[in-house]
């Protein structure tokens, strides 16, 4: 997955400027960023501070960490059943 060139302070300090009234296609030419981008931050991000910003990366690392376990664990039981289904 692409990182983004923003760190969570920058994404947040941009979200802030705008809900003190700057104008979203300024902000987005000043910044070089898209408004689709800005819109997208805003529906992930917006209303949080950095502290919360930190904790959701870190709970979707943790998911991104499960499903990777889960998928592992899952294909072993698949092998599992199969091995057990051929008849001998």
């Amino acid at each position: 997955m692409k990182t983004s060139r923003f760190t969570d302070s920058q994404i947040i300090a941009i979200l802030k400027q705008a809900e003190g009234g700057a104008p979203v296609p300024e902000l987005c030419r000043e910044h070089g960023i898209s408004n689709a981008t800005f819109y997208k931050w805003r529906s992930k991000f917006g209303g949080m501070d950095a502290s919360l910003m930190a904790r959701m990366k870190e709970l979707e690392e943790e998911n991104r960490r499960l499903k990777k376990m889960y998928a592992e664990e899952r294909l072993k039981a698949e092998i599992v059943a199969e091995a057990l289904a051929k008849k001998w």
